[in-house]
């Protein structure tokens, strides 16, 4: 058997393969922000994945800042939820929640009160925003002051029990991408001179408080972290990068979590956000101090994935757009069969074309049989 089909254990938890859907914003969950019909089926559709982790859904409203994505902080948004998880668990399969705050990269166009985006320190990206009304210009985001930060950090521990509640079997700390918790653990944002920021126990700190919150509600074997060592998405950059996150990653360990999930892209790969350029590649030194799980995310090919799996690289790989394109992904590996192409151009868009169209490969075989 391929290392990428053998079965892994979290605790109580059993995947049957190696195999996961990796999290990716989707834009379906219409201007409510609440996860809907059409979502329990694109989730259902995957659930022959080892693990399916979700899209981000904001902790709250302040964590908004991507047009129509499902949140996880109002009792609507709960009950939509459940439908998922049930469906998926359904056709028996196990779904992590992504908890979400995307800190500066928000408008005041998602905020209730028009306010300003928070963040680790008053540093604008240099880009745009992605809102129903087009992209916009980034703003200048608000430092957040230390009893804002506290109560950021319950925010992350509600939205952990409201994933409870929405019937979801852990859930994944969301601290890559240039979102709020990576905008306090790289320096390119983080110009803080309190606690929070300066050496790298206190631009962790953060990042520790949030974890160790939602440990209070879930048990550690249900609980992932997502790192991008060298991601420069949202306008992301670390004076050194090497040094910052194998710190975070040795801290981590002491947790005992389910996985530490590290998006980057191997040298010479392809991958559409990080870039070959990024140096140096963090994730070998991330392996040599995390004692546990490792998840790698890096724009792997079927082969590619079993080979750093059969290397002991990692214990597991999450696929993003293979999984857009083929609902049954793990049937088409097994099966040695062709993928079909995802379309970029209705990754972001709200409505089933680009969601629920692409065919199955049963139905594929089944129609070149009749022909």
């Amino acid at each position: 058997m391929d290392a990428i089909f053998k079965e892994l254990k979290f605790g109580a938890l059993t995947l049957p393969n190696r195999i996961v859907m990796a999290p990716m914003t989707r834009a379906r969950a219409g201007k409510e922000r609440i996860p809907n019909d059409m979502m329990m089926e694109y989730y259902a559709l995957r659930a022959s994945a080892g693990l399916i982790i979700s899209e981000g859904a904001q902790i709250s409203n302040q964590g908004i800042g991507w047009e129509q994505s499902p949140g996880i902080h109002t009792l609507a948004q709960i009950e939509g939820w459940k439908k998922t998880t049930k469906a998926v668990h359904m056709e028996g399969g196990r779904i992590f929640l992504q908890l979400w705050h995307t800190g500066r990269a928000s408008h005041t166009y998602f905020q209730p009160d028009r306010s300003r985006p928070v963040s680790s320190s008053p540093v604008a990206i240099n880009g745009e925003i992605h809102t129903d009304e087009g992209k916009k210009p980034a703003q200048r985001p608000v430092a957040l002051k230390e009893e804002q930060i506290t109560q950021v950090v319950a925010d992350y521990r509600q939205a952990a029990e409201n994933a409870m509640l929405a019937g979801f079997d852990g859930v994944e700390i969301h601290a890559a991408n240039g979102y709020l918790i990576d905008q306090f653990l790289r320096d390119g944002v983080n110009q803080r001179e309190d606690q929070y920021g300066g050496c790298f126990e206190n631009r962790y700190r953060f990042l520790r408080e949030v974890t160790e919150a939602v440990l209070q509600v879930w048990d550690s074997e249900r609980v992932g972290v997502r790192l991008s060592p060298t991601n420069p998405f949202n306008d992301m950059k670390d004076s050194d990068p090497e040094g910052l996150f194998t710190y975070v990653a040795e801290q981590l360990g002491q947790f005992d979590l389910a996985y530490l999930h590290v998006l980057e892209a191997r040298p010479g790969s392809d991958h559409p956000m990080a870039g070959e350029e990024q140096v140096p590649y963090v994730t070998p030194q991330i392996r040599d101090v995390y004692p546990g799980r490792l998840m790698l995310n890096a724009g792997y090919d079927y082969e590619e994935a079993n080979q750093a799996l059969e290397e002991g690289q990692g214990n597991l790989i999450s696929f993003g757009v293979p999984f857009i394109g083929n609902p049954d992904l793990v049937a088409r590996f097994a099966q040695d069969a062709s993928l079909n192409e995802a379309d970029p151009e209705t990754f972001y868009t709200h409505g089933e074309e680009g969601y629920l169209d692409y065919p199955l490969l049963r139905v594929q075989q089944a129609q070149q049989a009749s022909a």
